[in-house]
């Protein structure tokens, strides 16, 4: 056990010094490929406002949102009314959103538990 102890430290030991030997010119040269995204000055006052701009920009689409739902919601309403005429395609598709909704549900129940199968703790 002490053996792996020390191969942990020494590799944690390692992965420190390389980071800090190429940490900087890793970091310079993100910012260099991605410069177009910055913002001048790099102030709080500016992140503040890109924070806002963001926000009512969200804000304002959700009118184009709302009438994206009732489309859908329509024409999920017309493949009910047309069922008879429902391709094998479209139900195995349906199935498979179904599945992948129950999924991410049982995946969200197991996160909430705290990682456990068995129940929440109380």
């Amino acid at each position: 056990m002490a053996s792996k102890l020390q191969q942990l430290q020494s590799k944690a030991c390692e992965a420190s010094k390389f980071v800090a030997k190429h940490g900087t010119t890793y970091y310079r040269q993100l910012l260099e490929q991605n410069k177009q995204y910055i913002q001048e000055p790099p102030t709080v006052e500016k992140c503040n406002e890109l924070a806002k701009q963001l926000f009512y920009t969200r804000l304002a689409s959700i009118p184009g949102r709302n009438e994206s739902f009732w489309k859908e919601l329509d024409y999920v309403k017309n493949l009910w009314k047309n069922r008879q005429e429902l391709k094998v395609e479209d139900a195995g598709i349906a199935a498979l959103f179904g599945l992948e909704c129950f999924a991410w549900y049982c995946a969200g129940e197991i996160v909430g538990r705290g990682f456990t199968f068995t129940g929440y703790y109380v």
